[in-house]
Formats: C-alpha cells, structure tokens, sequence
C-alpha cells in the first residue's frame, strides 16, 4: 500500500516548468555536472561534463565525458544528440542515445548569467545539476538543491560528482 501511495503522488506531480526562453548560442559549450539523480550509465562518474554544439541543422552535438569509478578510471564518452522541441523557447529538447528513442530534456532553471542550470524530466526519475565551472560553493549548491527538490524530486537520490583538474602529462 505504502507503494502504491507513492507511485500515486508521483504520478500526480505537475509538469516539471522550463525557463521561458534559452539563447541556444548563449547555452551552447561546457556544462561541469555538478551532481545528479543519475543514469545507468553513471556509475561512480569523476569530472563528469556535458559539451554542446548546435550543428547547422538545428540539432545538438552532444559529448558527454567523464572517469569512471576514479579520476584515473578509464574515460567514457557519449555522443547524444539533442533536439530542440518548436514553440518551447528553446527549453525542452529530446536527446537521442540510441535511435530511434529519444528522451526528455527539460532545461528547468537557467542563471540570468547562464551559469547554472538544471536539466529536468517529468518521470523525476532523473536530474542534473550543473555549472560553468566544476566547483560550486556550499550556498549556490543548498539553493539550487532547494529547487530541484521543489521541482518534486526525491534530493536524498541526488549525487554530487567529484572534480579535479587533471594535469596534462
């Protein structure tokens, strides 16, 4: 019963709000995931970053990279495309890992300096939380937690990713 009660509120959560308007070119190159409600695919993820590249047809180079399991685990890269959805003022796209499917994207908060973001979906099974740079102070980090857990998300399955500057050798 405990289950059902919350599969039921879950099911009865609004759609997640996206950000009126994104200036595509503004939002384009590296976002450092700060922390997540993470994918399969991120297990125990080091530096992870998303890079974007709107191509010249409107779809989103996507490139995805992080370590696994370590700073000097092996490198795992993705290379998703993104697709803008019309009359969404550039806020929600469908990302593509394995065509044909494609997933929601939800771009559900934007800094007005395009610092911070927050990708979100309507399932709120998954988040991520990222930034221009791959550290964030403790009070923008609470905030930004604070929204997302507005948003209807479970904050206790959010994960913060470590960062380090890797040196070249």
């Amino acid at each position: 019963m405990m289950m059902f009660s919350v599969l039921t509120a879950c099911q009865n959560l609004p759609p997640v709000q996206t950000v009126p308007h994104v200036d595509l070119p503004r939002f384009m190159g590296k976002w450092y995931v700060i922390a997540a409600i993470p994918t399969f695919i991120e297990k125990a993820p080091h530096n992870p970053v998303e890079q974007y590249q709107q191509d010249a047809d409107g779809s989103i180079a996507t490139t995805f990279t992080f370590y696994q399991g370590g700073f000097d685990g092996p490198l795992k890269q993705y290379h998703p495309t993104g697709y803008v959805v019309s009359g969404t003022g550039n806020a929600e796209w469908k990302m593509q890992f394995l065509w044909p499917f494609k997933s929601e994207y939800l771009i559900a908060y934007l800094s007005d300096d395009y610092q911070h973001t927050i990708i979100a979906r309507n399932k709120r099974d998954y988040v991520w939380l990222m930034s221009r740079t791959p550290e964030m102070d403790a009070q923008t980090y609470s905030e930004l937690v604070s929204k997302i857990k507005a948003m209807g998300y479970d904050t206790s399955q959010l994960r913060r990713f470590p960062h380090e500057h890797k040196r070249p050798k």
